[in-house]
């Protein structure tokens, strides 16, 4: 399978370019998500000409809103620079399927970066970088998430999953689309939302019976209410249902042994003694008895590699 292109800031694949003129080379995202995503770095604070080394800057909260400041020269103002470099990514971001952010950057932080006063003093810490604040509002299905979040293999497999959904989303539906083929798609990843949201379940299901005639508008709908329920974390109990869903469908295929053990691991994990990874395993092996192209083609099975062992590692959604 060809590498999923996903935008990254550049000091993570182990590129000086950090102020300090150092890096934060992460090499967990390089070599490990790296055998499947295609890592597309980017810099917005070099991009715009600050150089490297060069001064920090950070977040001040003024009357205009929120600025990109010098912390040493309070006249430097790079705001409008990075939303302008922001607005080129947006521009060619074609087959981008995610976006990997630094954390604590004023440019590039997405989560609780420090805001400061006019004249220097801490605000708060409910800031978003300028060049991040612009990418997640001119593009805000795709998936985006901090590096070290990624560390939680939770976020991780969130994340990856969103990322995989999009890509897929591009392939099999937005280069032609269809009523056909959005029926498909949804078809493939029914139990995938069920275990994420499952009240998007309906909300899809009535965008495929509307009306043919705007195609590219219910594609639109659709996609939108994907991402947004691929968002949301899998709870165990939605994961559970999905499980049963997936056993009710086996049963008849199983002895009575088969049947009981498959019943145990179930429990086992939405009591939290084993990862999903366990009942997720017994019920792939058994799924090779029956002729069901419905359920032997859930994303839910695998939506990202498994050779990344997430779930293994993941003791609850």
């Amino acid at each position: 399978m060809n590498r999923i292109p996903v935008a990254i800031s550049q000091c993570l694949v182990g590129e000086p370019v950090r102020f300090d003129g150092g890096h934060k080379h992460n090499h967990y995202i390089t070599e490990v998500l790296g055998q499947h995503l295609e890592f597309r770095p980017v810099c917005p604070e070099v991009a715009i000409g600050l150089g490297v080394p060069r001064k920090p800057i950070r977040l001040i909260v003024t009357d205009q809103g929120v600025r990109v400041r010098g912390v040493a020269d309070s006249h430097m103002d790079v705001t409008a620079q990075l939303t302008a470099q922001a607005d080129q990514i947006v521009h060619n971001s074609g087959d981008i399927c995610g976006h990997i952010f630094m954390q604590n950057s004023p440019s590039c932080g997405v989560y609780g970066l420090k805001r400061y006063t006019p004249d220097g003093q801490l605000l708060d810490r409910k800031g978003r970088g300028a060049y991040a604040q612009a990418i997640t509002e001119n593009l805000p299905l795709l998936p985006v998430e901090e590096a070290g979040r990624l560390n939680d293999p939770v976020l991780c497999e969130n994340f990856l999953t969103r990322v995989f959904a999009y890509h897929d989303w591009k392939i099999a539906v937005a280069i032609a689309p269809d009523a056909q083929q959005l029926t498909d798609f949804y078809a493939r990843y029914h139990y995938l939302i069920m275990a994420h949201h499952p009240p998007s379940c309906d909300a899809l299901r009535d965008q495929l019976s509307m009306p043919p005639e705007d195609i590219h508008q219910r594609c639109d709908n659709f996609l939108d209410i994907l991402m947004n329920a691929l968002n949301h974390i899998p709870s165990r109990a939605n994961t559970t249902r999905v499980l049963k869903m997936i056993y009710e469908a086996l049963k008849n295929h199983l002895n009575d042994t088969e049947s009981e053990t498959v019943k145990q691991l179930i429990d086992a994990y939405y009591q939290g003694r084993e990862p999903l990874s366990v009942p997720l395993t017994q019920l792939s092996f058994h799924k090779l008895k029956v002729d069901n192209p419905y359920l032997i083609h859930q994303v839910f099975w695998e939506p990202t590699p498994d050779a990344l062992g997430l779930r293994k590692m993941i003791n609850a959604f």
